[in-house]
């Protein structure tokens, strides 16, 4: 009767703990999605604000056709590419396209330097704030879920939750990271 007991008792503990951490995981997976829809919803912001933007620097340097197609390819390229389940080629790949975006982007911008005119016109400088102010969100929109990601990995591969995500499917998530390019200081010469 007392082995009963103390076997009932070590089934219930290590079933406590399988649902808690279970659910635990589950936690963890949704805030993992829910920052990511924030990364999405902010690269989404950009990318409506980009046809706006193309426009009105149309109107005036209509003989930079190329560099205003390259940004239209861009976003429409990095449209179609979607986080997937998050594994570490999916946001790598993610990330790879909104590059191409910001690398057109910013030939625009070079651009537009040579027109005095488009530089001082209203719609392109609110344009051009509110461009900013998204890349600034999408910054922060990577960070946190770098952080979110970082936590949940933490919780799937620290034993004994390895074993139960193992058994339910549970792997780990990408992070961003910085750029080629950035790894690499500008050379400035004066």
């Amino acid at each position: 009767m007392k082995k009963t007991l103390v076997w009932i008792g070590i089934i219930a503990i290590v079933a406590i703990w399988g649902v808690s951490a279970y659910n635990g995981l589950v936690h963890k997976d949704e805030a993992v999605t829910a920052a990511w829809g924030q990364v999405e919803n902010n690269y989404q912001r950009r990318a409506d604000l980009i046809p706006n933007l193309v426009a009105t620097v149309k109107g005036y340097a209509q003989h930079e056709s190329s560099t205003l197609e390259a940004v239209v390819n861009a976003r429409a390229a990095a449209t179609q590419v979607n986080g997937g389940n998050l594994s570490t080629e999916d946001v790598a790949a993610y990330q790879k396209a909104q590059g191409e975006v910001s690398s057109a982007l910013n030939r625009l911008l070079m651009v537009v330097e040579n027109y005095p005119e488009l530089k001082a016109n209203e719609n392109f400088l609110d344009l051009q704030a509110q461009l900013e102010g998204t890349e600034n969100r999408i910054a922060e929109a990577r960070r946190a879920f770098n952080e979110t990601a970082k936590e949940y990995n933490i919780s799937v591969r620290r034993f004994p939750n390895n074993l139960l995500a193992n058994i339910f499917g549970f792997s780990t998530k990408g992070y961003f990271e910085a750029d080629e390019a950035a790894k690499t200081a500008p050379k400035v010469e004066f």
